[in-house]
């Protein structure tokens, strides 16, 4: 396997842990385990993406919660008959659409359907937004390169649900927005080695939560 954060990286790709944010994507209490959607290793995962999103609240760095909402037609090609049979997943509104309850900054913390879908970025905390995309990647129709470009993030860490799918398509757009991207390896779903590969040849490095934390700068 590619090492994973070397000493000597290219300075292009170096992370800049004083310039990074957070993004967590779709962990959400229907993907997790007892939900309408389970997605396997995700409740797994969940504690250590707690502590991650808590380093990030600890050094005062941005952290935005990625979320899905699904409603009427626009949802994904291979989801909209899914979605239009009424199947109780991540609708607006729903228990099952909200964060994680490890994840939320404080226990009543409830996303906004109505702010989310129109496009708009949800303060939930110092720092830390929830946002809505309705396709995999985090950068494809959001407003998430402008709000990152507006706090001055060079860097993001990619964590959360199902890496095969919605986090795999945010890195791949994280790079093609000049992002220096760090997947964060052992606080995402469904991540294999071959995934970790396959990003490290386009520049996408890899570390583990607690590598990621004892480099983030102290608030």
């Amino acid at each position: 396997m590619v090492s994973h954060w070397p000493a000597d990286v290219d300075p292009h790709i170096a992370p800049e842990p004083e310039r990074s944010a957070l993004l967590v994507i779709d962990t959400q209490v229907d993907f997790l385990d007892g939900g309408s959607s389970p997605i396997a290793g995700t409740s797994a995962v969940v504690p250590t993406i707690s502590r991650l999103v808590r380093g990030f609240r600890d050094a005062a760095r941005p952290v935005v919660h990625v979320v899905r909402l699904y409603e009427g037609d626009d949802v994904d090609l291979p989801r909209r008959s899914l979605v239009a049979s009424g199947a109780p997943v991540v609708r607006p509104g729903s228990a099952g659409s909200q964060l994680a309850p490890q994840l939320r900054p404080a226990p009543d913390a409830r996303l906004s359907p109505r702010d989310l879908l129109a496009g708009q970025l949800q303060p939930l905390g110092p720092r830390e937004w929830a946002m809505w995309k309705p396709r995999w990647g985090a950068f494809h129709r959001t407003p998430l390169d402008a709000h990152l470009r507006a706090l001055g993030v060079s860097t993001v860490v990619v964590a959360g649900c199902n890496y095969a799918n919605c986090p795999r398509a945010t890195v791949y757009g994280a790079s093609e927005h000049d992002y220096r991207t760090l997947i964060a390896q052992d606080a995402i779903s469904g991540v294999e080695p071959l995934h970790l590969e396959e990003a490290a040849r386009m520049g996408v490095l890899h570390a583990t939560t607690a590598e990621i934390l004892a480099r983030l700068p102290r608030s």
